[in-house]
């Protein structure tokens, strides 16, 4: 699989925080219920690692994947969970030739034209930006496809599901990532039937 294929499974990748174990494949199997299968969970929590694991192997429509990559080390964690992506916040050639030799697609993250160059000389052309919101945005986008013709984003950070569409508007902008459809206080409740009606609104997002 090709990181560039991700975008063909629907508009947005969920954007996902695990603190319990025990919600990872529920969670999981109401955000595919509501058509929403690439899910990346972020290495932000000390059970991050095995709810990858569970959701791999139990919910194998999912199309898993570890965000918030940081090191070769990470790189190889997230593959051996089972893994069929990575994604990172930002771009290092040691984690561009780290995920190469693990057949282990990225989405590296850029925030500036000098970051996207740098991921673009590794062979990167699909690339996260990141922080969406903070970094500039929609205008910040248009500005890129100018120098940038060849390069397809995947915009995180900050964006909702009334901001999405502006995002997904945008010529070079395949997919966009996003934690509302997955928010704490659902999953702490347990109210997997409003995670898969969030994935099903964000599902009809899906630009023609």
């Amino acid at each position: 699989m090709h990181s560039l294929d991700l975008a063909n499974y629907g508009p947005v990748i969920p954007v996902i925080v695990l603190d319990r174990i025990e919600d990872a494949v529920p969670m999981a199997q109401a955000l595919v219920a509501g058509g929403v299968r690439v899910l990346e969970v972020t290495l932000r929590t000390p059970v991050a690692l095995r709810c990858m694991e569970a959701i791999a192997r139990a919910v194998p429509e999912a199309i898993v994947g570890a965000g918030t990559v940081r090191s070769a080390v990470d790189a190889q964690a997230a593959k051996d969970a089972g893994c069929r992506f990575a994604v990172s916040p930002g771009y290092s050639q040691a984690i561009g030739d780290a995920c190469r030799q693990l057949e282990l697609p990225l989405l590296p993250g850029v925030a500036t034209a000098s970051e996207v160059m740098a991921a673009n000389a590794d062979g990167y052309f699909f690339l996260k930006f990141f922080p969406a919101s903070a970094a500039g945005g929609v205008a910040m986008l248009k500005a890129f496809a100018g120098p940038f013709g060849d390069v397809h984003f995947c915009p995180t950070g900050g964006i909702t599901l009334a901001s999405a569409p502006q995002f997904l508007a945008l010529p070079n902008v395949k997919v966009c990532g996003g934690s509302w459809l997955t928010p704490a206080d659902a999953v702490a409740a347990g109210d997997w039937g409003r995670i898969t009606e969030l994935a099903r609104e964000a599902t009809a997002l899906r630009q023609d």
